[in-house]
């Protein structure tokens, strides 16, 4: 699954974190999530806690990533979800999409780590995906544009 790659000089992760041979291979699986939202515009933060699960299509599709549990904003707590389809994109990386098949952005763990970026109307999505060890992974989305200026920041721990 994962790989650590030590520093000559004291065993520390680098800075692009641990590498994986692939990306879908890595991600398949249970993990458990939290979140914390941030919207810089007004100073306001929210958390969301639940599960995301990464099963296996039919052979040679991909994943589908189901994400489940509870969104807490301005003291109130509700259900949410979201749902991702994870393509093959070669040599051990994933092109995500929205369920709808639209297309959403590159992922490629394979180096430890990836940015991605997504247009989204006249705002910008910009994911930092980073392995932190071989059973746990974070990334943060920060979203600029004139209609959202939030910070998104989530780790996954696998179960």
């Amino acid at each position: 699954m994962a790989r650590q790659d030590t520093a000559a000089a004291g065993g520390a992760i680098p800075p692009g974190g641990l590498h994986v041979a692939d990306t879908l291979g890595y991600l398949t699986g249970r993990w458990s999530v939290e979140r914390t939202v941030h919207d810089l515009s007004q100073d306001r933060h929210g958390t969301f806690r639940g599960t995301a699960d990464f099963t296996r299509r039919e052979p040679g599709a991909g994943l589908r990533h189901v994400e489940r549990g509870e969104f807490t904003w301005n003291g109130v707590t509700r259900p949410a979800s979201r749902e991702h389809l994870f393509e093959p994109a070669g040599d051990g990386a994933a092109f995500v999409r929205f369920t709808d098949g639209r297309p959403f952005h590159t992922l490629d763990l394979r180096e430890g780590s990836c940015v991605a970026d997504h247009p989204c109307a006249e705002d910008v999505y910009r994911g930092e995906f980073r392995v932190l060890a071989a059973d746990s992974w974070q990334v943060v989305w920060t979203v600029r544009g004139p209609a959202k200026d939030l910070r998104l920041t989530t780790v996954h721990h696998r179960i």
